[in-house]
């Protein structure tokens, strides 16, 4: 039986053609966090990579964020999910419940195609019903599209890897 699954891969691969994989190395990581630009005060959002995975866009970006406390906002992105990787630092990351008094997100942030942003969504003046939880070096947090975010304390500067998974394309 193991032979039929392999000559069925080796059919299905034949007349396919492969998307390439892509890298994302410590030192493009660097290299994007030396030269990063800020987004709002205190806050860099710095795309360093975006693949064209067939049909959706994957993107690699670098986040670093300032000491802060007692924050209190909230955004979703409607149709981009996130994938925290922190690096370095820590602080406490508020998800899901509800925004409140959502307002659309203008300007670069309102696209999210292969820009590298974050994409269309909404912000909000806080969240109610939500998870808080600290994170620090090492963790991974999966944010979904559509769950309302944000960082309510962030204690020492946190740099974070954000893999964002941009919707299908038209």
């Amino acid at each position: 039986m193991p032979n039929i699954l392999v000559a069925l891969l080796v059919l299905a691969q034949a007349g396919s053609t492969s998307i390439p994989a892509a890298d994302v190395t410590a030192a493009d990581i660097q290299t994007t966090l030396e030269n990063a630009i800020p987004v709002a005060p205190g806050i860099i959002d710095t795309p360093i990579r975006t693949l064209d995975a067939g049909g959706h866009d994957v993107g690699v970006a670098i986040v670093d964020r300032i000491r802060a406390v007692n924050v209190v906002a909230g955004t979703i992105h409607t149709g981009v999910t996130e994938v925290y990787t922190v690096l370095k630092g820590s602080g406490t990351l508020v998800t899901g419940g509800r925004l409140i008094d959502p307002q659309p997100r203008g300007g670069i942030l309102a696209t999210a195609r292969r820009n590298g942003t974050s994409g269309p969504g909404f912000r909000g003046a806080g969240m109610e019903g939500a998870v808080t939880r600290r994170v620090a070096a090492g963790d991974i947090v999966i944010v979904p599209a559509g769950t309302p975010h944000y960082f309510s304390e962030i204690s020492e500067s946190i740099t974070y890897t954000v893999v964002r998974f941009y919707p299908t394309r038209d």
